[in-house]
């Protein structure tokens, strides 16, 4: 069982409590006997070895969670000062030893209920937001020599504060680590939830590396406590200047508005609606299959597709295509390769949005039950059926909640126009422009006209993609952020390095002018 007390001002500290994280596969196949060992562990008793128990987290008391931010802002001024050069070798030191720890990353994914082929994924996102073309283009935009002594630079804002979500938590952390290329002191606050991946990355990748580079020692602070209070205590400290925020849109608008009254800076990653767009002439064979990536991790993930919208003259036998492939998807324990479905945490509202697809008069093509970790229909199971709902035409859809909303669970409702105008290109990229979120976007076709009209007809997405993989990473693209309610009012391509600094320019002229 690994242990990771907090980290505060480069010091091991014990906090206030021992918060035990149980393997998620225990829950599912035992779930009272793993809930009361997790108790006794947590309450002091010796449980001794036990294979289900994968690591033992502090947790942080309001005390610890202040001092964290004080020991940033102490080492903020003296490492922002630090060269460039320096940081990007830094930052390079830290993907290196990122990829030598990347199997036992993956095994505490696996841990902490992720899927093995999920935690891949989160995986190579890291190493995409981490890879030498990635960081080589962020140090140029960080720095820039113009003729005439003239110079733009991007100047760190301080100190940045990372609240990363339960579901994604250790992967999606790993932003933070682009904020140290820019300069900045970190305070990195793990969830209560699942905070061993966190504490792994951290612990022992980043701070043994930021060690060898002689940074200061506060420059990274790891604290385990309550999301709500933790982040209120930023935004009402005066040391805190920037925070990164991983939640619902809701709450993150909610907290970047009282931040910024507070005169800091709030980088939100909040939810995806995703669409999902297949011309009359796409390969329909592999834009089938790339749909399944809705219900990765029961669609608990922001950058799924989340709606799907598919041409007249093709949806039938897209749908025939996509049916195969889905019927073929399965529950089963995260360290099972096969497995892409993860339990549901939100079925109560997977029943309602069911309900409310047969209201606004979808058609249920398959799925619409919870069950059990073996498929069989359960009222109690932990899994939801991957369910597919047909909308023929605008009208129901429009005001269907799986239409409007995230869906959190494997729903995926497929929108079919009718024949004629209402399947124009143009009626379809006016419906992707009023999405309430801007995350990402595909689309499926051939004609390159249709192409080109709606890579520059689409404004609401921090990306979009064209005949690839929709969740996939590219080597020169930031892998998250978005406008409207997934990244807020300030929301873009979320390149975080440029984000957590500020643009300077700085004109040196000669004595003798």
């Amino acid at each position: 069982m690994r242990e990771y007390p907090l980290l505060i001002a480069g010091r091991d500290e014990p906090g206030v409590a021992w918060n035990h994280a149980v393997r998620a596969s225990a829950f599912l196949t035992d779930f009272t006997g793993s809930l009361a060992l997790k108790g006794r562990a947590d309450a002091g008793e010796d449980v001794g070895p036990d294979h289900r128990l994968i690591a033992r987290c502090a947790v942080a008391g309001q005390e610890e969670e202040a001092r964290a931010v004080q020991a940033a802002r102490r080492s903020a001024t003296e490492f922002g000062r630090s060269s460039l050069e320096d940081r990007l070798a830094l930052v390079h030191d830290i993907a290196a030893a990122f990829e030598a720890r990347a199997e036992e990353l993956l095994e505490i994914l696996v841990a902490e209920g992720h899927p093995r082929t999920l935690a891949l994924w989160e995986i190579d996102g890291c190493f995409a937001g981490m890879s030498p073309a990635m960081l080589e283009w962020n140090a140029s935009m960080l720095h820039q020599a113009l003729p005439g002594g003239i110079a733009l630079t991007r100047k760190a804002d301080g100190v940045v504060c990372v609240q990363p979500p339960q579901n994604a938590a250790a992967s999606n952390s790993c932003l933070g680590i682009l904020a140290l290329l820019a300069g900045n002191a970190l305070v990195v606050n793990a969830p209560r939830a699942t905070p061993t991946g966190v504490m792994f990355v951290y612990r022992e990748i980043v701070a043994p590396v930021l060690a060898r580079h002689g940074a200061p020692q506060g420059v990274l602070n790891v604290t385990s406590g309550p999301a709500q209070r933790v982040v209120d205590g930023w935004i009402a400290s005066d040391s805190v200047d920037t925070i990164l925020f991983f939640g619902d849109t809701a709450r993150g608008l909610a907290i970047g508005s009282r931040a910024y009254q507070r005169g800091k800076k709030t980088i939100l990653e909040l939810s995806g609606n995703d669409v999902f767009v297949v011309w009359e002439d796409a390969d329909l064979e592999r834009a089938a299959w790339t749909l399944t990536e809705a219900y990765s991790g029961s669609g608990q993930i922001c950058m799924v597709p989340k709606v799907a919208i598919v041409h007249p003259a093709c949806a039938d036998d897209f749908l025939d295509l996509h049916l195969q492939a889905v019927g073929k998807i399965r529950p089963g324990l995260p360290e099972d390769p096969t497995t892409i479905l993860s339990p549901v945490r939100k079925l109560n509202r997977f029943e309602e949005f069911v309900h409310d697809a047969r209201r606004a008069g979808g058609s249920i093509l398959c799925g619409g039950e919870t069950v059990d970790l073996h498929g069989a229909p359960s009222p109690s199971g932990p899994f939801a059926e991957p369910t597919l709902v047909r909308f023929d035409g605008w009208d129901g859809a429009r005001d269907s909640l799986c239409v409007k909303e995230e869906a959190f669970f494997p729903l995926l409702p497929v929108i079919v126009p009718s024949p004629g105008p209402d399947a124009e290109l143009e009626k379809i990229i006016e419906f992707v422009n009023a999405n309430r979120f801007g995350l990402r976007c595909s689309l499926w076709a051939r004609d390159a006209t249709v192409i080109d009209t709606f890579t520059r007809g689409v404004m609401n997405a921090g990306q979009i993609k064209v005949n690839r993989s929709h969740i996939g990473f590219e080597p020169s693209l930031a892998t998250h952020g978005g406008p409207s309610g997934t990244g807020g009012p300030f929301g873009e391509l979320n390149n975080v390095a440029l984000r957590t600094s500020h643009l300077q320019g700085i004109s040196i002229g000669s004595w003798e002018e």
